[in-house]
């Protein structure tokens, strides 16, 4: 084949490409059934199988914690902005969110719709350059919740720990670096992610909840958007997004061969140190905005001396093989979105030419 592209898609993103090579395989004929997992029916023994494995191993790379539920739902994580207050926000209660950038105000913006919302913490004064700091947030006893957004995908920041908040309630949108590294669930009362990053192709969202959030939802609010009908349903309620799923359940299987959440963890580390210390060690050229203690190691934001120079930049590494480096329309400037797919080596070939670059045009 030819030479794949270096891709820093920031969603949909990168796919390992040993798991490409897989689904190509048994796109087909998938364990010898004469039919694709995508011709199958949701009801059957085979895609049930799958379905099933998707569930429990992505539970035991999270630590086999005891007392939560996987489900599989669709409309991304934009349908669980209001899917969550939905379900979480009842009468006489509130909804907390830390409002760190442009994913985490979608979702304070779906609350507000839903219930009483508010925001506790906010980096918004300083163009949310950093994560906010939640060392002196206090939760009212009417907190029904409290929502982070663990990584801010156009920004570039990420936090480096979560807060604890005892009875209440963690949620966290994880969905642009779920499985990126190791945390504790046991923080949380929910997680959920969109899969077009971490987890596999879009059309499938994950969620992870305590059973006893997700057990008995509100009976005034539409069915499919309850989540104890796919809580009680297996989230077999009704058709799911079953190639989806099917290669959700490849890509958990490539990050356990990488040694689970420890392994994939290091190397991305090793990524993102090779593409900052670039940055930092650009003399000026290359500016990072965010502040360093709240820098992702998924999204890498930087800017240049000029926007002519980042769209001279975005022009010649395009020639070069590199795509998806341009920044976010709202914000501008360039972004490498290094998630677990994107291998070490494209990460070292950005590098180089970000070097070569700085030669030519420094």
């Amino acid at each position: 084949m030819n030479k794949r592209a270096y891709n820093f898609n920031a969603g949909p993103a990168a796919l390992p490409l040993q798991v490409l090579e897989r689904a190509q395989a048994e796109f087909v004929d998938f364990r010898s059934t004469g039919m694709s997992i995508m011709e199958m029916s949701h009801r059957g023994k085979v895609y049930e199988e799958v379905h099933n494995e998707a569930e429990s191993r992505l539970l035991s790379l999270l630590g086999n914690v005891k007392g939560y539920k996987v489900l599989f739902l669709q409309g991304g994580a934009s349908t669980q902005f209001a899917m969550l207050p939905m379900n979480l926000l009842s009468e006489g209660k509130v909804a907390s969110y830390v409002n760190s950038g442009s994913w985490a105000d979608k979702a304070i913006k779906e609350a507000k719709l839903i219930g009483k919302t508010n925001v506790v913490a906010s980096s918004e004064a300083n163009k949310f350059m950093s994560i906010p700091d939640l060392s002196n947030v206090q939760l009212s006893d009417e907190t029904a919740y409290l929502h982070v957004t663990s990584n801010e995908t156009i920004e570039g920041t990420q936090y480096q720990q979560f807060p604890d908040t005892g009875n209440i309630p963690l949620i966290g949108d994880m969905s642009s670096d779920i499985l990126s590294r190791q945390f504790d669930l046991n923080q949380f009362g929910l997680i959920y992610a969109g899969a077009q990053k971490n987890l596999g192709p879009s059309g499938v969202t994950v969620v992870i909840a305590r059973e006893e959030l997700i057990n008995d939802s509100p009976k005034n609010i539409p069915t499919m958007l309850r989540y104890n009908t796919h809580f009680s349903n297996n989230s077999l309620y009704n058709t799911p997004p079953a190639f989806s799923v099917y290669m959700v359940n490849e890509v958990l299987k490539w990050v356990e061969e990488q040694g689970g959440l420890e392994g994939i963890e290091k190397i991305n580390r090793k990524k993102a140190e090779l593409i900052y210390d670039t940055i930092d060690n650009s003399g000026g050229f290359y500016r990072g905005p965010v502040e360093v203690g709240s820098r992702s190691i998924m999204n890498i934001t930087f800017r240049l001396t000029s926007e002519e120079l980042e769209n001279q930049f975005i022009k010649e590494s395009e020639q070069e093989g590199f795509v998806g480096l341009k920044g976010h329309r709202s914000v501008g400037g360039l972004r490498a979105s290094i998630y677990n797919a994107v291998p070490y080596e494209s990460c070292k070939a950005l590098a180089d030419f970000m070097s070569h670059f700085q030669k030519t045009h420094g």
